[in-house]
């Protein structure tokens, strides 16, 4: 009978543990390898940046920053049906009160927000979506270690500068150019 305990005990725990609820890491995971969905990850490795020429406060955001992850729904006559769905999931997601929204933007078809992840001094992740109606979505994950607001401005600043092949950023880039 004891045995039976600890193997219910043990049990519970797992399935306790296990959190069906959706999150970003786990969308981006499931639509990797779908061919409607664009995704990349950006290290600070390929950003190529001299930082030598950083500013203290360019130095502090970038020992910050992790990775960024970047997925897209380009959206064409054969999948409308699936990018409102998908649209959906990423709006249910990002109303989780994990995702803290910061700013929200819309003009018509189109509209974009930013949310983060943490408290407002030790942030781990930066969230942006943005989508254009007859063009898809976007989501770019910027995550780290004790970031706040003024490391993703800084952090902006030093991807302007870095030596980054934009080549790589081109399908994003399309995405929400005007077909």
């Amino acid at each position: 009978m004891k045995n039976y305990f600890i193997i219910f005990t043990f049990l519970s725990f797992i399935l306790i543990g296990c959190n069906n609820e959706p999150t970003l890491q786990k969308y981006f995971v499931e639509n990797s390898e779908d061919t409607n969905f664009i995704t990349f990850d950006i290290a600070p490795s390929i950003l190529k940046i001299d930082k030598s020429k950083l500013t203290a406060e360019q130095n502090k955001a970038m020992n910050s920053f992790e990775k960024m992850n970047i997925i897209a729904f380009k959206l064409n006559d054969s999948n409308k049906a699936q990018f409102d769905i998908e649209q959906k999931k990423i709006t249910t997601i990002l109303k989780d009160p994990q995702y803290q929204q910061l700013m929200k933007f819309s003009k018509g078809k189109e509209g974009a927000s930013v949310s983060f992840v943490g408290d407002e001094e030790n942030v781990d992740e930066f969230v942006f979506y943005a989508n254009k109606k007859e063009n898809g979505f976007a989501v770019i994950r910027v995550l780290g270690n004790d970031m706040n607001a003024t490391n993703i401005v800084s952090l902006m600043s030093v991807l302007q500068k870095s030596n980054i092949n934009i080549d790589q950023l081109k399908p994003l880039q399309e995405l929400f150019q005007n077909k």
